[in-house]
């Protein structure tokens, strides 16, 4: 491959998110010259503004809910529990920078070229960086790696002083003089929307979600928005479904500065209101393609940038993945998989990743993943299938560490038994689909997976249950009235 001259390089990667910098470590490893351009932090959304952050403010949340409420029944006596706002905040800051040293130590050691500044394609295999470097770079291939920014709906009074998307709340997680929210609105019950909600639940902080769709979760298998709504309900979170906002308005002063916000929504029962410190909105993310291309050079883009199944663009020697990319699945681990496929054809071999099954996780208590085909999905599909369930009520794991009410539920085609989906809600479910995922790429059957041993007391035995039940002879499940 052509070694760097100047500022001519092999590859050239816009975006330093999953997608980005896997993408610029992957050309490096195939033996290409690569820079990366980035006009915000390394890491991208994921890192700092997402996943990381989030899931950090999870797991501290949990553990002060646990401390301040389940743990009694334990025998742990913890009294005046209390949380130090300031010290959380710094702990998920902590935790980012500490990941992004990581990602920029990786890119040093590949020799990855790094530029800060906005990169676009000025011209088929010319980048111009505007920013902290002020520079136009020259390239075989580009990757664009751009992500996706919060949507936000043309909604009266989303603009006030209170109101915050994911990306902002994220960064400031205590927008009160360092404290958190006395209540919380959330207008959208997705992924984003229900973990956001945990995590303020957990700390004490009145939440209400509101959504359009029937149910929360609703892209989902349909029991697990129902039971979602369960745990979320225990913790005292009100939710809105089938409720379309009609405005935000200012609603008198808050308990602890700023403005009061009054949410006003139809709902099942006619016009209806929330009101709340803080509103967050969170109904999608946008592809983030403004600015990355000058007039003349764009590509054929719908919703986002439209690519082949290489993930070339329209623009000679262009590719784009991750949440940039037309109707893809905005997952960090999505991009990632593209961006590894993408140089495996710009290096001329076949690609690595098998992306028809992609596994999708959240990280509520309890714990979200599924992977494949719903029924109401198979039966779309014209598939006979059998499902096969199985409550974690009766796993030794779960009653052990005080878990709630979970399930496991596979999803297998009738004839061949082979396994085609799986939906679990249960602890450590984002663990656990990794290894489903393998049994249905390797098309599994349940007489397979039955003849496994599933180690005890595990939360891992739930999934040889619920396999079992799809014979009928589980052994940790009642059998039915009439059945012996």
């Amino acid at each position: 491959m052509e070694s760097k001259m100047e500022n001519k390089y092999d590859l050239i990667v816009v975006g330093s998110g999953p997608g980005g910098y896997v993408g610029a470590i992957r050309g490096a490893q195939a033996g290409f010259s690569v820079a990366l351009v980035e006009a915000r932090e390394i890491g991208g959304t994921c890192l700092n503004r997402g996943c990381i952050p989030t899931k950090t403010l999870l797991h501290i949340s949990r553990m002060y809910g646990e401390l301040s409420g389940d743990a009694a029944e334990l025998g742990i006596v913890a009294q005046g529990v209390s949380f130090d706002a300031g010290k959380v905040i710094a702990r998920k800051n902590d935790t980012v920078t500490r990941l992004q040293d990581g990602v920029a130590a990786l890119l040093k050691a590949n020799k990855i070229a790094v530029f800060s500044g906005t990169g676009t394609i000025t011209a088929p295999g010319t980048v111009r960086v505007t920013g902290s470097d002020n520079i136009e770079l020259e390239g075989k291939r580009i990757l664009l790696a751009a992500g996706a920014c919060p949507a936000v709906p043309p909604i009266p009074g989303a603009k006030l002083p209170g109101v915050f998307t994911s990306d902002e709340l994220l960064a400031n997680p205590l927008p009160l003089a360092g404290q958190m929210p006395e209540s919380l609105v959330i207008i959208g019950g997705g992924v984003i929307g229900v973990e956001m909600a945990s995590v303020y639940s957990n700390f004490g902080v009145n939440v209400t979600v509101i959504e359009a769709a029937d149910s929360i979760l609703n892209l989902l298998d349909s029991e697990i928005g129902q039971s979602m709504a369960l745990a979320l309900g225990k913790k005292g979170v009100k939710i809105h479904t089938a409720a379309t906002v009609e405005e935000i308005v200012e609603s008198g002063e808050s308990g602890n500065g700023g403005k009061n916000l009054l949410v006003k929504f139809n709902g099942k029962n006619g016009a209806a209101s929330a009101s709340a410190a803080r509103v967050l909105v969170s109904v999608g993310r946008r592809p983030n393609i403004a600015g990355l291309f000058a007039a003349g050079v764009e590509p054929v883009v719908n919703r986002g940038i439209v690519v082949d199944e290489h993930f070339q663009t329209s623009i000679p020697g262009v590719y784009a993945v991750g949440d940039c990319v037309d109707g893809t699945i905005q997952l960090a681990h999505v991009a990632s998989a593209q961006a590894t496929n993408a140089v495996c054809h710009i290096a001329g071999v076949p690609p690595e990743i098998d992306l028809t099954l992609v596994p999708n996780c959240i990280y509520t208590n309890p714990e979200v993943a599924t992977v494949g085909m719903t029924e109401r999905e198979a039966k779309k599909r014209g598939l006979n299938v059998k499902v096969s369930k199985y409550l974690m009520t009766g796993n030794s794991k779960s009653v052990v560490e005080g878990q709630g009410r979970g399930f496991i539920k596979l999803v297998f085609e009738s004839e061949s038994a082979i396994l085609v989906g799986a939906h679990l809600m249960c602890a450590r479910a984002t663990d656990m689909i990794g290894e489903i995922t393998l049994a249905m790429k390797t098309k599994t059957t349940a007489h397979e997976l039955a003849s496994l041993v599933y180690p005890h007391p595990t939360f891992n035995e739930g999934i040889g249950e619920a396999v079992e039940n799809f014979f009928g002879r589980a052994v940790h499940v009642p059998p039915k009235p009439g059945a012996r």
